[in-house]
């Protein structure tokens, strides 16, 4: 046994650990309190479906922003620099069409579906939900597989925890990583199992108050002791060609260029709602319309606070590793990279390790729970997600009998803590060989390069079929698994063995040593076969007669006798209609609606007359610093305005979501079986017969 780290003490002060100590007794208290309301299957996938608009907005952007996913975008741009924020921009219309029109996410929630693929058997098939629930269960767990390594690297590193190894016969493992991820998947675990989704929503929701304070904090701290001028002066020393300040000079920067932004913004529309990671957020609404405005809301948290934190502290510690007057800084920082044995791991920690040693005692401590907080969001969101889809898209297809409700929940604890064990087996193990968000992508798009197009054509368009289905979902996944198998396996180990034992083949030499095309290019390009692939087949092939649209979303004369389509206003004219506001929308809601439009929209057509006049008469490093230096300021007095207003609406949301459970009358059939084309729990002919047979079972 040795000790790779043994050079590192803990970077954290008996002042840090108390913050540490305090803020995670809270937490855990928080999330204890919502066991007494966790009664029902419905409770535990989806919070009986009573969750607000703030409520959502703040849990599931913590949820979706754990530390991994902070790593992944602090490698984007601390490559990127500011430049890379500006084709960001391009995507704004795409993101906010699909806010604002409820894209999907209206739709799905109308289906009252606790699992995507649940919504797969309503519009297609059985066996189709079987096939797509392993095929999402598979994707979604090796995609998350790595999450908790990264994770607890990152922690490990950013608190300075000494790193132990040993050798179990040809494999090295890392005694110190095993513990760390130990520990925090328990916690996670306990989370989940005291009170299912409604403690992660409770537990979400604090999280995100505390990433918001101490982003802030933290970045005010870091311009203060780097200072703009530092900047901005090493920025402009950037090499040829790959300009972090100005976006028109990236011509030789390989992964990240405009051609990245442009295939994340197709990829966004086409796989809109489709990843299955936060699925829990996905149907705990109370309303359709409450799932539209949170998904409106949170455009505002992406384009300020989280944008902010994802983008200036990896310029930061770029500026500290770029400019001589930081020079005994960056040194300090390398040498502790160095006791990283692997390339890509150092890579992975530089911005990690460089914060730290940017950072004061007491923020470290804030930062550190801010980082354990956002850990325990995002596994717990995947735990409970993949744990609950293979229980409910894989075993209950396949019974005759439901489960009891007792028996029920036992099994899908049993499965998320199934999922638990392989994760943290195959965090230890699997070794990533690229970019973390490029093997996000690629992993994903085994479900996601089908999933798609099924489900806007499921969703939106009568003529698509189970043939169909079946065809764009297969086709995607192939496609998916030769790229993962081409970049990961073939072509850095395989490949180089082959060169070797065939010298004298002149074409295989002649190979590059790196695959000419990443892992977005095989995502983009699986879609787009996938895609087509549904709609010729669906064209060639007979719909189900016994299908009706309007059943399955619950319109017209198969309305649910709920409020959840409660009309507030008259009818609206033609141009608010045409903009998407209809009945449901109050006064409030339309003024939320034009201020994210407004805002977002602002940036959007500041890029296109930039893009413009920059095109025409071209722009120095001094202008670009001066619009990014106005940008940040804007973004930051949005975002100060933006945690009070959440924060307050949030914590209305709370208590009114514990009133309502309290009060609630549950239904016992609302497991996520389906009959037909329909939900069991609507299914008034046959609820009598399984609700006897669930409560004989119980």
């Amino acid at each position: 046994m040795d000790a790779n780290g043994a050079e590192f003490i803990m970077n954290l002060h008996l002042i840090d650990w108390v913050i540490i100590t305090g803020m995670f007794v809270f937490f855990v208290a928080a999330a204890i309190a919502t066991k007494q309301y966790n009664k029902t299957v419905s409770d535990f996938l989806a919070a009986n479906r009573c969750a607000g608009r703030y409520m959502l907005t703040n849990a599931e952007g913590a949820a979706g922003l754990g530390v991994v996913t902070i790593v992944a975008l602090w490698e984007v741009y601390y490559k990127t620099g500011f430049s890379g924020l500006w084709w960001d921009a391009m995507l704004i219309p795409i993101s906010l069409i699909l806010a604002l029109s409820g894209w999907i996410t209206y739709r799905y929630r109308q289906t009252n579906a606790m699992t995507m693929a649940q919504f797969f058997q309503m519009r297609y098939s059985r066996k189709f939900r079987i096939f797509s629930g392993i095929l999402a269960w598979v994707s979604g767990v090796i995609n998350f597989g790595i999450a908790p390594a990264v994770t607890a690297r990152c922690l490990i590193y950013f608190c300075g925890i000494p790193v132990y190894t040993t050798n179990i016969g040809w494999c090295e493992i890392d005694l110190t990583l095993a513990v760390v991820m130990f520990v925090m998947l328990a916690i996670t675990l306990t989370v989940i199992f005291t009170g299912g989704q409604i403690a992660l929503l409770i537990t979400d929701f604090i999280q995100s108050q505390i990433f918001y304070i101490a982003a802030l904090i933290v970045l005010a701290v870091l311009l203060a002791e780097i200072g703009w001028g530092d900047v901005i002066e090493t920025l402009k020393k950037a090499p040829q060609e790959q300009s972090m300040l100005n976006p028109f000079k990236q011509q030789n920067l390989e992964d990240f260029n405009v051609w990245y932004f442009l295939m994340v913004g197709f990829i966004n529309v086409y796989a809109y709602r489709a990843w299955q990671g936060t699925q829990g957020f996905n149907c705990s609404a109370k309303s359709p319309h409450e799932a539209r405005m949170a998904g409106i809301l949170g455009g505002l948290r992406w384009q300020t606070i989280y944008l902010l934190f994802w983008l200036c502290i990896p310029i930061c510690v770029y500026v500290v590793f770029n400019n001589s007057k930081f020079a005994g800084l960056s040194h300090s920082i390398q040498n502790t990279l160095d006791g990283i044995p692997d390339h890509n791991l150092q890579e992975q920690m530089r911005v990690s390790v460089g914060l730290v040693k940017l950072l004061p005692v007491g923020l470290l401590g804030l930062v550190t729970i801010a980082f354990v907080g956002a850990a325990i969001s995002s596994c717990s969101s995947y735990l409970h997600s993949w744990g609950s889809i293979f229980i409910q898209d894989v075993v209950m297809p396949f019974r005759k009998r439901p489960l009891g409700l007792k028996q029920h929940i036992k099994w899908l604890r049993l499965s998320i803590f199934g999922v638990t064990v392989f994760v943290w087996i195959f965090s230890m193990l699997f070794p990533i060989k690229e970019y973390v968000m490029m093997f996000f992508m690629i992993t994903a798009t085994i479900y996601l390069g089908g999933a798609g197009a099924v489900i806007i054509g499921g969703l939106y368009w009568k003529r698509g079929t189970t043939a169909g289905a079946w065809t764009g979902m297969i086709v995607g996944c192939i496609l998916s698994v030769t790229g993962i198998v081409l970049v990961n396996l073939f072509w850095p180990n395989i490949l180089p063995s082959i060169k070797e034992s065939y010298p004298d083949i002149r074409w295989l030499q002649n190979l590059p040593g790196k695959l000419p095309f990443n892992s977005m290019h095989i995502s983009f390009f699986s879609a787009i076969v996938a895609s087509c692939s549904y709609v010729i087949v669906s064209l060639f092939s007979k719909p189900d007669p016994d299908f009706d649209m309007d059943r399955m979303l619950h319109r017209g004369k198969y309305a649910l006798k709920t409020n959840e389509h409660h009309e507030v206003s008259g009818k609206p004219n033609l141009v608010l209609k045409m903009l998407g506001i209809g009945q449901e929308f109050t006064k409030g809601d339309k003024f939320i609606y034009f201020f994210v439009t407004a805002f977002q929209l602002f940036w959007f057509i500041t890029f296109v007359i930039g893009t413009i006049f920059y095109s025409i008469y071209g722009a120095s490093d001094d202008t670009w610093a001066n619009w990014w230096l106005f940008r940040m300021s804007l973004s930051v007095i949005v975002a100060i305005i933006t945690f009070i207003w959440f924060f307050w609406g949030g914590t209305k949301d709370s208590v009114d979501l514990f009133r309502t459970l309290k009060t609630a009358q549950r239904n016992i059939l609302d497991d996520g079986s389906v009959v037909g084309h329909d939900n069991a729990a609507d299914n008034n002919t046959l609820s009598m017969e399984q609700e006897k047979e669930k409560q004989r079972v119980n």
